[in-house]
């Protein structure tokens, strides 16, 4: 989805992608069970005994749980030692299915999609923990920035758009659906919390460089700038393992300057847990961006 919410002259692009971590049926098990294959990268043990939902290509829904194909302690005493991976994990169809045909009963079939539990929770100290923080969080600090324009709270100095892709987890999100006057994009994306890098659930993480080479050198120093003159809890990190929407965008042959900006995120691709902070500073340094214009 491509929003236009105004200004005028050389555009640039804000993105967030919608596009999730889940799975799909690969195939219909003996035992009705369902084998899957992964949509995005995740380990095994992050959706293990977790709630699911199947869609059907025909618009019907089934709830189940994700397990090992032997999961008793009491049964299993490799449990422990057993390898997460589409082999050993299965959907646990909360139907009454013991075989494979009572399965295509149902409806279900290979290609089917699968849904994880968010298990979304608000803390009073201001935590957000859910599933797909990476990229909802970001998702609606862009919806955020919209609402701020539509109220008249600041006058853009330049064209903005607006675009949620929904392949980033696959790689091919920013490919397609650019405006022709687009100069600028800037990924606005999770934040990766860990090892050696500076950030946490509080702060804006502005990211130099990451698995697919350097952020335009021009962009991110002025983002870095801006966000240390207005004090800002701000860190700038290289993430070792991560790709984005933008970077979809340059391989797809677009001529645009680029960046990567968003709130600390801890434990990717697994069970979330951000801060109300970290939006807040994300949302500063949008707005402290789009006011300094070209």
């Amino acid at each position: 989805m491509i929003v236009d919410i105004g200004g005028e002259s050389d555009a640039i692009v804000l993105t967030a992608h919608v596009v999730t971590l889940g799975a799909m049926v690969r195939a219909l098990k003996s035992n009705g069970r369902l084998r899957l294959t992964k949509m995005g990268g995740y380990p095994g043990n992050n959706i293990e005994a977790e709630n699911c939902i199947i869609h059907t290509r025909f618009g019907q829904t089934f709830s189940g749980t994700i397990q090992m194909s032997e999961p008793a302690a009491h049964v299993n005493k490799e449990l422990e030692k057993d390898k997460r991976d589409d082999k050993n994990l299965e959907v646990v169809i909360d139907e009454k299915v013991g075989n494979e045909k009572e399965v295509e009963k149902l409806g279900i079939s290979a290609g089917d999609f699968i849904s994880f539990d968010p298990r979304t929770i608000i803390t009073k100290s201001g935590f957000i923990k859910s599933r797909h923080l990476d990229d909802k969080a970001s998702s609606g600090t862009l919806l955020s920035l919209a609402q701020m324009i539509a109220d008249n709270e600041f006058e853009l100095k330049r064209k903005v758009y607006l675009l949620f892709t929904t392949y980033e987890e696959v790689g091919h999100g920013g490919s397609s659906g650019i405006p022709k006057n687009a100069v600028e994009m800037i990924s606005v994306d999770m934040g990766a919390v860990g090892d050696d890098l500076k950030t946490n659930e509080y702060k804006v993480s502005i990211c130099a460089k990451d698995s697919g080479g350097p952020y335009d050198y021009d962009v991110t120093t002025k983002l870095i700038t801006l966000a240390k003159d207005n004090k800002l809890n701000y860190a700038v990190n290289i993430y070792p393992f991560y790709g984005s929407d933008v970077e979809a965008t340059l391989y797809a042959g677009y001529d645009i300057k680029h960046a990567l900006i968003g709130p600390g995120v801890a434990a990717s691709h697994g069970y979330e847990r951000t801060h109300k902070e970290g939006l807040e500073n994300t949302l500063k340094l949008l707005v402290l961006y789009l006011k300094k214009g070209v």
